[in-house]
């Protein structure tokens, strides 16, 4: 005990220096069982009125919402709407006309479904190169970024390979709607936030974000900075783009391990790994898998930043949420040093 004491002790100092060396922005929080072992804000939420950071900060949490609308399809699927094998084309009435009919909905889970994507990370290096031609605020549906790859051709065989894909997690969006009848937002305000006791996130507009919200900046090379307002989508759906503050992130990690939002083999089945990424590195349905001692999401958009992973052995769950465009990671792996493989 006096050693765990003296660890954390340590941690503290070890994140606080590391804060203030790198300038982090944003939000850290560490539980282990039911205990808060750190819990800090760093940084500006909004830097002209100088309003701190705090842990009741809601932060934008780019592509970490993956699992959100992974966890809504299982439901759906729980519900005997679909199955996890049933092809794209029987779940929504949208023409893909140059799609390999074989896609699946597992296919679309866990990127090994080879459909082209909106912005494809092998070929595009600047997410707001996007916005040149269309506007960011048009684009808050899921129908509004069809255009960008709905008669594009395959990049692959499906099931071939895994490919990080955006677009088909806008397609799964879709389909939340189609079977659901509400909107992406709506459905996962209703059926995954409601239960796990998220009060404060949300799928909010860019334009009329609510209090305590941290604005997204992005520095510039010469020191000057401005705020993401024109960089991403004016509002987030089934890929991407909620807000979140740490303490409904661990509420959420806490519902899905409890199979409050899942039935007990669905949640089993979303966190076992699907597909090889990498040596070291799988896939599951909405988060990557480190086995055996980590889960985690996270997401990375101009000026957003985040990880947020759950290691069974410790029962440890962790949540780093920024407001700039990194800084999420380096405190991820400062924490992860304190805790065995």
């Amino acid at each position: 005990m006096i050693e765990w004491v003296f660890m954390m002790k340590e941690l503290h100092n070890k994140i606080k220096i590391h804060a203030e060396k790198e300038h982090f922005s944003g939000m850290v929080m560490v539980k282990r069982d039911d205990e808060s072992l750190f819990e800090s804000g760093f940084g500006y939420a909004d830097r002209s009125e100088g309003r701190e950071n705090t842990p009741g900060t809601r932060f934008g949490i780019a592509s970490g919402c993956k699992l959100f609308t992974a966890v809504a399809i299982c439901q759906l699927i729980e519900r005997g709407m679909m199955s996890f094998h049933t092809p794209l084309k029987e779940c929504i009435g949208i023409p893909f006309p140059h799609f390999d009919e074989n896609v699946t909905i597992h296919h679309l889970l866990t990127h090994t479904s080879g459909i082209p994507d909106y912005f494809d990370e092998e070929l595009m290096d600047d997410f707001e190169d996007l916005w040149k031609d269309t506007p960011m605020y048009l684009m808050s549906k899921g129908e509004d970024f069809l255009p960008f790859f709905q008669d594009a051709h395959m990049k692959f065989s499906p099931g071939e390979r895994f490919h990080y894909n955006n677009a088909g997690y806008i397609i799964l969006g879709l389909m939340i709607e189609n079977l659901s009848e509400m909107t992406v937002q709506d459905y996962i305000q209703k059926h995954i936030f409601a239960p796990a006791d998220m009060d404060a996130s949300g799928y909010f507009r860019l334009d009329c974000l609510p209090e305590n919200t941290a604005y997204g900046y992005i520095d510039e090379a010469d020191h000057s900075w401005r705020t993401n307002m024109y960089s991403i989508p004016i509002q987030g759906g089934a890929d991407g783009g909620a807000y979140v503050t740490g303490p409904d992130m661990l509420s959420f990690w806490e519902a899905l391990l409890t199979n409050k939002l899942l039935n007990e083999d669905s949640t089993k089945l979303i966190s076992e790994p699907h597909v090889r990424v990498k040596d070291g590195v799988n896939y599951g349905y909405g988060m990557w898998l480190n086995l055996p001692y980590k889960h985690h999401i996270m997401g990375y958009d101009p000026g957003v930043s985040f990880h947020s992973a759950y290691y069974p052995k410790e029962n440890i769950k962790t949540v780093i949420l920024s407001n700039k465009s990194s800084g999420a990671f380096g405190v991820s792996k400062l924490i992860e040093s304190y805790f065995s493989k």
